[in-house]
């Protein structure tokens, strides 16, 4: 299969809610949430959830601005966890809407998919989301997966691809956040399609200081960051690049539930994706990173630059 085009400032048709199972799991945050009715209104607010980066943050915060200015009032739940929570919080009732990424969601909800293409991605992610939930159109920012090397490590081993993780096997050792163990774009994809094999699997963080650590200090060779981490170029490490395209795209997708998807809540978003760049999301990252800014700041300080707010 052809690598994806960035289609710039195009989205794809919105997505129709599809029925399918939805994975066993948590079904409340807080012990007792439900579905509940309505007919997509949010004229009761919306909640917003994220997960537990940086980057998904400052995505959670961005949402709630531009809904807030488009008179829908919100509630953001931070860092609240990894999508094997936060899917069954949506459809449970604990929150109303996350930011997403299409490829990286599309392979958690059907591990063996193939689509790669955006639109593509797009219609088999409205196939595969459990019955109650939809992705809006996405933007033009997109953040993917990455598997990324020291330059010491690249020269030592001879390491440019992710096909040439298979010449060291049983030698090399990868830090990633837990889940990424069990996941095809993860260890289970490496051996799939690239037969690669770790002499070890440490559970750290995504993207974030304890997997950096490990890779500067040389406790991890091989470390899964995300695109948009400014450390990368700036400790001039190596991406690993995919040959065989396990790595599917990753633009930023607004996840909702049907009850509160009216069209307030559509307008406000897209507009956000449309205006919202990688180059601005990878900015936004270095502002909370390396500034230690506050990301509700960091978003809110954005939207009204970019004159989605007032």
């Amino acid at each position: 299969m052809n690598r994806r085009t960035l289609l710039g400032g195009l989205f794809a048709a919105a997505s129709v809610p599809a029925l399918a199972a939805c994975s066993s799991g948590i079904t409340s945050l807080d012990g007792g949430g439900s579905a509940g009715g309505g007919g997509g209104s949010s004229k009761d607010g919306v909640t917003i959830g994220t997960a537990n980066f940086t980057e998904n943050q400052v995505l959670g915060f961005l949402y709630a601005a531009v809904l807030e200015a488009a008179g829908v009032k919100t509630k953001v739940r931070p860092n609240l966890g990894t999508r094997e929570i936060l899917i069954p919080a949506l459809k449970g009732g604990d929150i109303d809407l996350l930011p997403e990424y299409q490829g990286a969601l599309l392979h958690y909800l059907s591990p063996k998919a193939e689509a790669t293409e955006e639109g593509e991605m797009q219609n088999a992610l409205a196939m595969a989301l459990p019955a109650g939930l939809q992705v809006l159109p996405y933007g033009m920012a997109e953040d993917s997966d990455a598997f990324v090397v020291t330059r010491e490590t690249a020269d030592k081993y001879g390491l440019s691809s992710l096909a040439d993780l298979k010449k060291q096997n049983g030698r090399l050792v990868i830090g990633a956040a837990p889940e990424v163990k069990k996941r095809e774009v993860g260890a289970v994809g490496l051996k799939d399609v690239y037969g690669v094999e770790f002499k070890e699997f440490k559970s750290l963080d995504s993207s974030g200081p304890l997997v950096k650590g490990a890779l500067k200090k040389g406790d991890v060779d091989v470390a899964n960051l995300f695109t948009t981490d400014t450390d990368i170029v700036a400790n001039k490490w190596v991406v690993l690049t995919d040959p065989k395209n396990l790595i599917p795209g990753q633009h930023i997708v607004p996840l909702i539930a049907d009850r509160k998807a009216d069209s307030t809540v559509r307008k406000a978003l897209a507009e956000l994706g449309n205006v919202l760049t990688t180059a601005d999301l990878t900015e936004l990252n270095r502002r909370v990173d390396k500034d230690k800014k506050d990301p509700e700041d960091v978003a809110n300080a954005y939207a009204k630059e970019k004159g989605l707010t007032k």
